[in-house]
């Protein structure tokens, strides 16, 4: 299983890729300016992927989970709160590394040249998203709900970037009446997605990082997630090239549970004798005796 996850981590990119084409592919309605609204959207994917987006197939969890989170009449709720759990229970964040649709347009964005910064010195801004998950996506869908208790999805309308850049933006080039109506509010969250593409040129993931309130979730399931990451006392040389290499500011030798690592691979990549590995065990004694 190793050697599958090795490969896989070897073309992170082509995977991120990959998995986008497969969540938007309904191509045709780029073109068209229209959303596709067949049984599949029933369907949440594991990553962020707006609804709106015209070639969106399924829809996004985040959005679908605040819609109905108020009520315990719909079934809708459950459904979407369990399927949250069983990814994140099996791949913790490993989904923000391979999965998520704005992840990877965010790496794609740092690969433009420029001189690259460190977010250590923010560290408490990381626990922005978490406030976001419980204030905006769980409280403000408990209490700010209509007389069906459905919740307006708050941090998709007034926050998330990706729903402006999957969603509005495409829209409005293929539909003239979107764009007719297009007002401050588009303007308001198209600012917040050109701050954080201008940011992600200089800085790694400022969204995951600081902002997104389903990897705030994916984060928390790290802790208990089947696929976890494992170094070995026995080999590791404390070289500190894994912390230097990783780009979300995690140290893997010392928690190898750590919220922030979204299990990108490029530690094991890094690691010159081989101390890092994965697997699919929860228990680090049922993988080799040598694992912390």
């Amino acid at each position: 299983m190793d050697k599958i996850f090795s490969f896989l981590r070897s073309k992170r990119n082509f995977v991120q890729g990959i998995f986008a084409l497969i969540t938007n592919g309904k191509l045709d309605n780029f073109l068209k300016g229209n959303i596709y609204t067949g049984k599949l959207k029933s369907v949440c994917v594991p990553g962020l992927n707006c609804y709106s987006c015209p070639g969106a197939l399924g829809s996004c969890p985040i959005g679908s989970f605040q819609a109905v989170v108020g009520s315990s009449k719909y079934n809708f709720s459950y459904y979407i709160t369990g399927l949250l759990l069983f990814f994140g229970t099996i791949f913790g964040r490993l989904i923000c590394g391979f999965l998520c649709p704005f992840g990877f347009f965010q790496d794609l964005v740092h690969k433009i040249p420029s001189k690259k910064f460190s977010t250590k010195r923010f560290k408490l801004l990381k626990y922005l998203k978490y406030i976001i998950l419980v204030l905006v996506v769980w409280i403000f869908g408990m209490i700010f709900t209509d007389n069906l208790k459905i919740a307006s999805p708050y941090f998709c309308k007034y926050i998330c970037p990706q729903g402006i850049l999957e969603g509005a933006i495409p829209l409005s080039i293929a539909n003239s009446g979107i764009r007719a109506i297009l007002g401050k509010l588009f303007t308001f969250k198209f600012t917040i997605l050109l701050i954080i593409t201008i940011s992600s040129i200089f800085i790694y993931r400022p969204f995951c990082k600081f902002l997104c309130p389903l990897g705030a979730f994916y984060a928390l399931t790290n802790k208990f997630s089947f696929y976890q990451y494992y170094v070995s006392e026995n080999k590791c040389i404390s070289c500190g090239k894994c912390k230097r290499t990783c780009k979300m500011d995690v140290d893997i030798t010392k928690c190898q549970k750590d919220l922030e690592c979204i299990r990108c691979g490029e530690c094991i990549k890094a690691c010159p004798t081989n101390a890092i590995s994965t697997s699919f065990k929860n228990n680090a004694e049922d993988v080799n005796e040598e694992y912390v």
